[in-house]
């Protein structure tokens, strides 16, 4: 009977390793296998935000920050996602100064880098409370126009194409300067 049983155990064992997901399985969903850092650790993010937004300026185009940290999986997933994806890619660069603005939430990181932390996330209006990623879009001048909470671009293990697209062209400047007008 116990080589019955072991039979039966190695052979749901085999079983479940030919049924686990496949790379292409999980690149539906927007993962890969090892998403690459797209979060630079090392530059101040108010440096960075001021830089976006003088190019957003000369280009006439918003700022989107996607605030996160290589550490957060759901915020290497998206920058994944949008990459892969050429109508998503298409209408961010047509329209937007696209940076991943770094927020290290651990209190091992330096007194500096912890008040530059606390100074970014005043400056875009205190996202935090959202969870990661978030995106804040900014017009040229820097001002915040819109929050967006990604959990509500999540479809499953990833994120949705129509809502992730819906979410960067409603925030467009046409859009919202067709907005202004009514």
């Amino acid at each position: 009977m116990n080589k019955i049983f072991t039979a039966a155990i190695i052979a749901l064992l085999l079983g479940m390793a030919s049924c686990s997901p496949s790379q292409n399985d999980s690149k539906k969903s927007g993962e890969t296998a090892s998403a690459p850092k797209v979060y630079d650790e090392d530059v101040n993010p108010l440096t960075q935000i001021d830089e976006a937004l003088s190019k957003a300026q000369g280009e006439g185009k918003f700022v989107v920050c996607q605030v996160g940290g290589n550490w957060c999986p759901w915020c290497l997933r998206f920058a994944q996602f949008v990459k892969d994806d050429a109508d998503i890619s298409k209408t961010i660069a047509d329209n937007f100064v696209y940076i991943h603005v770094n927020f290290n939430p651990r209190s091992t990181q330096s007194e500096e880098k912890t008040v530059l932390a606390k100074e970014m996330m005043h400056r875009l209006g205190n996202p935090r409370r959202f969870g990661f990623p978030v995106f804040v879009v900014l017009d040229a001048e820097g001002r915040v126009l819109h929050t967006q909470d990604s959990s509500f671009l999540e479809e499953g293990e990833g994120y949705d194409k129509e809502k992730v697209l819906r979410f960067f062209q409603c925030w467009t400047p046409e859009a919202v300067k067709e907005a202004q007008k009514e």
